[in-house]
């Protein structure tokens, strides 16, 4: 296990170096209620008392129930300045704008859920802009190896304090700083629609994930599913420009 007094301390002193260096006045972050999320607005906080946390609810009634509620209370706790920006309409309305316009072969269904965070992307850029602060992300290493994000949507951030821990170390973080014990415990999800969970979407479960990533170990079928699923994503983390 990883010493988190010791993490917690640089990845402070990291926040700080990259706030300064951007002449950034502060950090924008998403803060859906779950796990990610709260650890990268706890450190955020420790590092800038600047720190904007925006719940973006989307369709999804889980969005406006217990995702909302966990991120509240992660603000109570930590004293996280907090801002509700509601983007229903806004999907409605691209979803309307885009009828017609799209294959008609295919469903489209995976297409246009992730038209929410990409318009939670945009979301966060409007505000940071116009506070002078940074774009944080909030995915992890096991998101990030699978590509299990969206490309232009929270995969989009100036910065992110997180990206080389695994599921099972932000959960071990998150106990070391006493979060809230309700996100600690509830299924990872995206919230994209009802009863979606991370784990049913990859048909893999993070513990297997993180099994394979920090110890090499793991059943055939999970090497070969994050195997398959670094390769095939590659171009999700690499921005390609020719000739490479």
């Amino acid at each position: 296990m990883r010493d988190y007094k010791s993490e917690t301390e640089k990845r402070v002193q990291w926040l700080r170096e990259k706030m300064k260096s951007a002449h950034s006045d502060g950090f924008v972050y998403g803060n859906s209620g779950g796990k990610d999320c709260t650890l990268v607005g706890i450190l955020c906080k420790m590092a800038c008392d600047k720190t904007i946390g925006v719940i973006m609810p989307c369709q999804s009634k889980q969005n406006y129930t217990t995702d909302i509620d966990d991120a509240l209370a992660v603000s109570r706790q930590y004293g996280i300045e907090t801002r509700t920006v509601d983007i229903s309409a806004a999907k409605e309305a691209l979803t309307t704008a885009l009828s017609g316009k799209t294959n008609p072969a295919y469903t489209g269904a995976t297409a246009f859920a992730n038209i929410n965070p990409r318009l939670r992307m945009t979301t966060l850029y409007t505000i940071a802009q116009t506070e002078n602060c940074l774009v944080v992300g909030t995915g992890n290493r096991s998101e990030l190896s699978l590509g299990y994000y969206t490309k232009w949507g929270d995969g989009g951030y100036d910065i992110n304090p997180i990206g080389d821990l695994t599921v099972r170390e932000v959960y071990e973080f998150l106990a070391y700083l006493d979060a809230p014990t309700s996100i600690r415990t509830k299924k990872p999800s995206a919230g994209l629609w009802e009863g979606q969970t991370d784990e049913q979407e990859l048909g893999i479960t993070y513990d297997e994930v993180d099994t394979y990533l920090l110890e090499g170990k793991g059943t055939e079928k999970t090497k070969t599913r994050v195997d398959n699923s670094i390769l095939n994503t590659a171009h999700k983390r690499v921005l390609t420009i020719y000739p490479d």
